[in-house]
């Protein structure tokens, strides 16, 4: 790999971490959402961001709606769309529809609810995100700040070349 190559990569994965951070940003008020965390490693290929969800809970708001419920420790609510599809959510923000059956925001039915050994599910509350938005922000800067960085080592290198091809030029 050149210089070049290695200088792209850094910015391919600042792009990464930007969309990361403004990802968990714009989910900041989403219960239940789970922050994406960006690991970073070198390879033969040079930088390389991975997303990996964030293993820790958001907390608990006592908001007294009995159709509203929370996850103490690990699990998920089951959630059924009008098409069938389930999906697995920890917004537990619920109301009764006329049938008494549960729903979500989106119209989704609850079928169940998967508790890990130990965990519990909480009535009257909520979960937040587990977003720190302060963090998300900085990393948002230093996102940018390591984009432009490589940006300008690309333009530096692609100066040098540009002014060795021209140096070559008048040695002919």
């Amino acid at each position: 790999m050149d210089g070049i190559d290695w200088a792209s990569s850094a910015m391919v994965a600042a792009r990464t971490r930007l969309d990361i951070a403004t990802g968990n940003l714009a989910n900041v008020s989403s219960g239940g959402f789970r922050a994406v965390v960006a690991r970073g490693r070198l390879t033969a290929h040079g930088a390389e961001i991975t997303r990996v969800a964030s293993s820790e809970h958001g907390s608990l708001v006592h908001t007294g709606r009995p159709s509203d419920l929370a996850i103490v420790g690990d699990g998920s609510f089951r959630v059924r769309d009008g098409g069938g599809n389930v999906t697995d959510t920890r917004n537990g923000a619920f109301t009764r529809d006329r049938s008494g059956v549960l729903r979500d925001d989106a119209g989704r039915a609850l079928v169940a609810t998967r508790l890990a050994p130990g965990a519990s599910v909480r009535t009257g509350y909520l979960e937040t995100a587990n977003v720190n938005a302060i963090a998300e922000m900085v990393d948002v800067l230093g996102a940018q700040r390591s984009f432009e960085s490589a940006e300008k080592v690309v333009a530096a290198i692609d100066g040098v070349n540009q002014k060795a091809g021209n140096d070559v030029a008048r040695i002919k």
